[in-house]
């Protein structure tokens, strides 16, 4: 059995009661993402243990972010962490669906997701991680849909979905006014082909950023831009 939760340099995440542990995908997300630097709002789509609102808390000390999540469960672990943390003050949480997610008379700055993304008809024994892992408890359909309402006219929404899916993603992204910004497209190595894209979306259609992230370089190490990615927070 693994440890019940992982130490940052600021902060730990406990994830003994949440389905989904604390993984690469997260600490990438929590990272790259849009958090701005001045005061503003964020939104975090199923945001489980809490970990990537606290990472965008540390990144920007006047961010106020809401984290919501389906799973009851997710959230008192997030409650606990964020109780936790140095950045409690800033950060709320909600038992809510998405669908039913209504948000105060102000739209967010930015809205960030790490969203199911497994779309197998074989599904786990273990209800609460079929729901973070699967897309029927939220497809990219309603997700994008949500988004797009909920996001502010400038703002920026930032999300990690395999690299497979990425095309189709995006295509969807932009029925709903919603237009790929910046793109990182992140393979374990040079030696092997991209597993993951991190996106990043605005309503406004303009030029797009692209880049591609080695998480280890060709020896195996941790690679220079991942270590510099993630510098903040842990390694």
């Amino acid at each position: 059995m693994g440890t019940p939760y992982f130490k940052f340099k600021n902060f730990t995440i406990w994830h003994d009661k949440c389905a989904m542990k604390v993984g690469t995908d997260g600490v990438l997300l929590g990272s790259w993402c849009e958090a701005g630097n001045d005061k503003s709002n964020a939104l975090d789509i199923g945001t489980g243990s809490g970990l990537i609102a606290i990472m965008m808390a540390q990144r920007n000390p006047k961010l106020i972010i809401h984290g919501i999540d389906i799973d009851s469960n997710a959230i008192e672990q997030a409650n606990q962490n964020i109780a936790l943390c140095p950045y409690s003050d800033r950060i709320t949480t909600e038992l809510v669906d998405l669908n039913d997610y209504i948000a105060d008379e102000n739209k967010y700055d930015f809205i960030v997701s790490n969203p199911p993304f497994y779309e197998e008809q074989t599904y786990s024994g273990n209800g609460q991680r079929n729901l973070a892992r699967h897309t029927s408890s939220l497809p990219f359909s309603i997700l994008l849909q949500k988004v797009s309402f909920l996001l502010k006219e400038e703002g920026i929404f930032s999300v990690i979905i395999p690299y497979s899916v990425t095309p189709s993603f995006i295509l969807s992204a932009a029925e709903h006014r919603l237009y790929l910004s910046r793109r990182t497209d992140v393979a374990n190595s040079p030696l092997k082909q991209p597993k993951r894209s991190l996106l990043s979306f605005r309503k406004l259609n303009a030029d797009t950023l692209l880049s591609k992230l080695h998480i280890r370089d060709a020896e195996g190490y941790y690679s220079t831009e991942y270590l510099s990615l993630t510098n903040d927070f842990y390694l």
